[in-house]
């Protein structure tokens, strides 16, 4: 008897563990999400420590609500960004909720770092969000490559932000923006396609950083 109970609790706790990896809402879940563009497919991978954006992120684009959207701001060896629904595409429509001005809470974790790849929350300024609550549809990918080994110092001596040698490695190894660490969320990271974010980065810009020609989300899903 006691031989079938052990089956049945194994059995239990891999279905419950089957389960909680296919819940968006459950911390475990890491969900990857494709990006496809006029310039390739981008995949980025969801963090489960920043639920709230997670979710939100997943209702979008299970809504469709990125498709036909330009990449609106795009800075050389900085970032490229989207998700303005002021910036969808001529003729596009999209009949889901209002979203120009909602927000989200800051979920800002000590493990997030605005490594090259990383997907971050765009917000407004600290001057009219001092709670750096974030946009609720507008994201970007971190594009730079390259780190001033000074920047640590600085970011120290003026900010108090100080990381340990690993992440400093981290950071001269792979690029980043580490001066928008704890100003805006980190909720996830690109894991195929930064050959892409460097295409869009490097295509021609007025000097607001609004693309000559548009660069456009098609779609957006959910990997299975």
């Amino acid at each position: 008897m006691f031989k079938y109970l052990y089956f049945f609790i194994i059995l239990t706790a891999f279905t419950a563990c089957r389960s909680a990896m296919n819940n968006p809402s459950s911390p475990q879940y890491s969900p990857i999400v494709e990006i496809e563009t006029s310039l390739g497919t981008i995949s980025v991978q969801l963090s489960h420590k920043t639920p709230r954006h997670r979710d939100n992120f997943l209702k979008l684009v299970k809504n469709g609500f990125y498709h036909d959207i330009n990449f609106h701001r795009i800075i050389k060896d900085f970032m490229i960004q989207g998700g303005d629904p002021n910036a969808r595409a001529a003729g596009a429509t999209y009949e889901g909720e209002e979203l120009d001005n909602s927000t989200i809470a800051a979920e800002f974790d000590s493990t997030l770092f605005h490594y090259r790849g990383a997907l971050c929350a765009a917000r407004m300024g600290d001057q009219v969000n001092p709670t750096r609550a974030s946009s609720a549809t507008q994201f970007y990918i971190v594009q730079a490559q390259n780190i001033q080994p000074q920047l640590f110092d600085q970011l120290a001596r003026y900010k108090g932000y100080t990381y340990t040698a690993e992440q400093e490695k981290a950071y001269k190894e792979q690029g980043g923006t580490p001066h928008l660490d704890r100003e805006y969320t980190v909720f996830g990271k690109v894991i195929d396609g930064m050959d892409v974010v460097d295409k869009i980065a490097v295509v021609p810009t007025n000097g607001a950083g609004q693309p000559n020609e548009p660069i456009k989300i098609i779609s957006t899903k959910i990997r299975k």
